[in-house]
């Protein structure tokens, strides 16, 4: 029951830090790219700002993904069930 306890305990902490940095990352962008827009608006025509706000969204997005659970790739159990796999199998 102990090893049951810490493992949730591990995954509840990951979790957290997933959110946090998520949470992090999101208040950076909010802050950051209308202070890019802002400046690319009154330096020059071109719309460079759109460029980081794009890549940065990307990687915004990917931080969602991790930090709520969502996996399009490996489905969200594909983990547990590896890990499973690996502790089940006698060569390993």
């Amino acid at each position: 029951m102990k090893n049951v306890n810490e493992h949730r305990y591990t995954r509840a902490k990951e979790r957290v830090e997933n959110l946090k940095s998520f949470y992090q990352s999101l208040i950076a962008y909010c802050v950051v790219i209308p202070v890019l827009i802002y400046i690319n608006h009154r330096t020059t025509d071109i719309p460079w700002a759109i460029f980081p706000a794009v890549g940065w969204g990307f990687g915004l997005f990917s931080l969602w993904m991790t930090a709520y659970g969502h996996n399009p790739i490996f489905g969200k159990d594909w983990e547990e069930r590896k890990i499973q796999e690996f502790m089940n199998d006698k060569e390993f």
